[in-house]
């Protein structure tokens, strides 16, 4: 009876203290965010303080795939931690490790704080087991969102099961170097793109119960020299208009709560300790509310890297000032303690970073779901439907960027044998932050090859050479397949590392995996002139994380195709696109150069940054920009064929004057003129045809991707806020100038349809005239015909050979010698007309002059 009775008093004891726990404001869901943040924050210690703004890594806690408790309430002594990982764990280890992790931190810290549960997800979860999705490169090259979309949902599915809350993606960089190894991270050169990408996949996860992080945040994409973490240098515009878009998208589409700051710099300031980055820009102008963690060491790299900061206090103070938040992989915030009780360092930049933490925990409801029981989307790890949409990513990610002859698709009925070679052919390529390099967790192109074609047709291999070695000693074997086959296919391209995973085979992308030169790298060269001197049909697929200067390949080979990382169905995709099964619809996210030497190639450069004088010369025949070459890419940004042809019929506009508030509304009837169903990306450019400051030659606008049958035609519609052609001032100020604009609408930033012009705010100059001839002037001539003659030179006082004069009422007409000399009869009061392809035409009144020298001026 007396056992009885104080069991009793315990459990009233215990409810009682239940009661007053979820009476602290705090506990309380009801009450607003920011009254819960300011409850808890001024119950904490300076140390719990400290312990929510750091990392707990798995180095610390994990003896291999089991967790260690005696470490984790080592590490956790002091209150906790406000973030922890498992990178090397499997996906069943992973649920259960930090199950165990959470349950420590709500039921053993002394204020029940959850912790933010982390890993990577950049095309899958890291974790053993994850479905592999085809790398951000591929994504982007699908042109569409909805794909972006249903990716990250999926990936939430796997996350909630695992017990995951925060993931460190999308990395949404803008990518302007192509010799950075990280190329394969980014959805491509074009800010509009990537923004648009960023924008899906942040909703994917959030709407599904993940909190997404955008990385990683600064100028990142166009490090110097290609090289990783090297600063980038650009003006304020660019800055704004390119780098920095997808950022200032995102935070003023959606609720992102998290960034990564980067590891470089950006006018000699690291970008994780600059206040101007961080707060200026991305709190006070995009109006980012969440919090910024480091990459990973980034703190402790400004003493050793950077060398700003002289020890950990003076790295540990420069970022929390500036407004990064969050410490991971460094030990830099610990310093704070001893300053604050000295009075050297204001505890308020730590409640400041500290606030900004728990605010993300509440707003994301991990105090009333720790540990993500109540999430409302979860799916198995790796099911059918997740295989199913890597493999869809896949088959709308290939680019056809050649296709001589119709060569492709390859008709199994035709043939008896085919030759399967390169380095690429037997292997999987995920690309970087994936938790494999093996061929049993993917299919290769040679086994999707050989499963397609069955015993139809049989499969000669030969891998010819590697990825890296200049070793040519296998090439004899692979030109003795393509000898004894009816076509060659030679898988080539670029290897990445499996995430925080041993590789022995040697990496040509990824993170610090950088190049000097974008040719193929090793002998594949040799290896594809070598087979197509057999004279067999060839296809060349580049699998790579990045473009290559291929000039070889697109001037000899008949056919070629991009094939991206593609993910774990990689193999099954590209045999269901050689075959036919599937119309390639993929288009290239980034321009493709000649040479390393033609970088940077991006699309949307300036009107002055691709050459002045329009003379490509080569060896044969030397000419100016460049002396033996042209400044234009093999392949342009949103290039890609199909099996199928398609009609742009009809463009139009809503209107042709706009208002600063309006939105355009761009109307395309697309049809499928070919045989074949097949899907096409509309893509819509703008130019801004005369402004206060230089603008791009063109921008990226607008883009849907269209599927259609054999003859089918379908109207679609895409829309421009007007607040997209604004212009920025030096300060990052947007603003929105009158004038004209041109619509450019087509299927690639090269092959455009059709154009329309439109007027925006105030009227605007009138059109140009027609770049064929100044419109004639009616008037009566009555002067007598005298001879004129003339020199033509351009502003260096070059000759200027083969400009046509023309007199405007005689209509006689010559053209200019070899020095630039012409004569003409022509009337003493008319006028003459210069043009020639390339420059500016001129018109010059005649007034009796019977000697007329111009210059002439390079222009469209």
């Amino acid at each position: 009876m007396k056992n009885c009775f104080i069991w009793i008093i315990c459990l009233v004891c215990g409810l009682s203290s239940l009661q007053a726990q979820q009476s602290l404001p705090y506990k309380n869901p009801l009450l607003p965010t920011e009254v819960r943040v300011n409850d808890l924050l001024q119950r904490m210690t300076l140390k719990e303080k400290i312990a929510q703004i750091r990392h707990l890594h798995s180095w610390d806690v994990f003896d291999g795939q089991q967790l260690n408790k005696e470490k984790l309430a080592q590490m956790c002594v002091y209150g906790g931690c406000g973030f922890f990982e498992g990178f090397p764990l499997t996906a069943t280890s992973t649920r259960k490790a930090f199950r165990e992790i959470q349950t420590y931190l709500v039921e053993q810290t002394r204020l029940g704080i959850p912790g933010f549960s982390v890993a990577e997800s950049l095309h899958g979860v890291v974790q053993d087991g994850a479905t592999i999705y085809p790398q951000n490169i591929a994504l982007g090259s699908t042109f569409n969102v909805d794909l972006a979309y249903d990716k990250t949902r999926q990936i939430s599915g796997e996350l909630n099961t695992m017990g995951v809350k925060q993931v460190l993606a999308p990395c949404i960089d803008v990518v302007r170097d192509l010799r950075w190894g990280r190329v394969e991270e980014s959805f491509g050169e074009d800010p509009f793109l990537c923004s648009r990408m960023a924008v899906a996949e942040v909703k994917g996860y959030m709407e599904h119960g993940i909190s997404p992080m955008l990385k990683h945040y600064g100028p990142h994409g166009n490090p110097l020299g290609g090289i990783n973490l090297a600063s980038v240098e650009c003006g304020v515009r660019d800055l704004f208009d390119i780098y920095l878009k997808p950022f200032e998208t995102v935070c003023k589409e959606t609720g992102i709560m998290a960034v990564m700051s980067s590891y470089n710099a950006w006018n000699r300031e690291p970008n994780s300790a600059s206040y101007f980055m961080l707060t200026e820009i991305l709190r006070n102008t995009f109006g980012f509310r969440g919090y910024v963690y480091s990459d990973w060491g980034v703190i402790d790299m400004l003493i050793r890297f950077h060398k700003t900061a002289a020890d950990s206090y003076e790295a540990a103070s420069q970022v929390i000032k500036a407004g990064l938040d969050v410490e991971a992989s460094s030990i830099c915030f610990l310093a704070l303690e001893d300053k604050v009780l000295s009075g050297e360092f204001d505890v308020k930049y730590i409640d400041q970073a500290v606030r900004r933490v728990l605010r993300a925990k509440f707003e994301l409801g991990l105090f009333e779901d720790p540990y993500q029981e109540k999430v409302n989307y979860r799916v198995p790890i790796h099911t059918d439907e997740s295989i199913a949409l890597s493999k869809r990513i896949a088959d709308e990610s290939t680019v056809l960027l050649k296709n001589e002859n119709q060569l492709l698709p390859l008709n199994v009925k035709k043939l008896r044998s085919i030759a399967v070679i390169g380095p690429n052919a037997d292997c999987v390529q995920f690309g970087d932050y994936t938790w494999s390099k093996s061929k049993k967790d993917g299919v290769t192109p040679l086994q999707g090859i050989q499963k397609l074609v069955g015993k139809k047709v049989k499969v000669n291999y030969a891998k010819g050479c590697s990825i890296a070695s200049l070793d040519t000693s296998g090439i004899d074997e692979a030109v003795h397949a393509a000898q004894q086959s009816d076509v060659a296919i030679v898988f080539v391209g670029s290897s990445s590392a499996a995430f925080v995973r041993h590789s022995a085979e040697p990496s040509t992308s990824g993170e610090g995996i950088d190049l000097s030169d974008i040719s193929l790298t090793g002998a594949q060269n040799e290896l594809i002139r070598a087979v197509h001197a057999t004279g067999k049909p060839v296809v060349v697929v580049l699998v790579a994380g990045k473009p290559f200067a291929m000039p070889y390949v697109k001037e000899n080979i008949p056919a070629v195709l991009a094939q991206w990382y593609a993910g774990e169905q990689a193999g099954t995709s590209i045999a269901d696109i050689l075959f036919g099964n599937v119309n390639p619809s993929g288009k290239t996210p980034f321009s493709f150069p000649q040479s390393t030497g033609h970088l940077p190639v991006y699309y949307n450069h300036l009107s002055t940054d691709k050459g002045y004088y329009k003379e490509p010369g080569s060896y044969e025949n030397p000419g100016r920009d460049y002396v033996f070459s042209s400044p234009e890419p093999l392949w342009v940004f949103g290039y890609g064929l199909s099996y199928t042809t398609f009609d742009f019929e009809k463009v139009s506009v809503d209107k042709q004057q706009y208002h600063p508030y309006d939105t355009i509304q761009v109307s395309v009837q697309l049809k499928n003129t070919g045989k074949m169903e097949g899907k096409e990306v509309v893509q819509v450019y703008v130019r801004d045809m005369v402004s206060s400051i230089m603008t791009p030659v063109k921008q990226l606008k607008a883009f849907t991707k269209v599927d259609l049958r054999p003859g089918e035609s379908k109207r679609v519609q895409l829309s421009i806020p007007i607040s997209e052609l604004c212009l920025m001032d030096n300060q990052g100020k947007r603003f929105l100038e009158p004038g004209t604009f041109e619509l450019q609408v087509g299927s690639s930033s090269e092959n455009i349809a059709s154009r329309v012009r439109i007027e925006v705010g105030e009227s605007a100059s009138i059109l140009a005239q027609s770049s064929d001839a100044v419109k004639q002037e009616m008037r009566q001539v009555n002067g007598k015909i005298i001879e004129i003659k003339g020199c033509i030179r351009d502003v260096q006082a070059t000759p200027v050979h083969g400009v046509r004069v023309q007199s405007s009422f005689s209509q006689n007409e010559i053209s200019t010698d070899k020095d630039g000399n012409y004569t003409i009869m022509a009337h003493e009061d008319e006028w003459l007309l210069f043009s020639k392809v390339g420059y500016v035409t001129q018109k010059q009144d005649i007034q009796s002059r019977k000697q007329i020298s111009i210059q002439m001026v390079k222009g469209e």
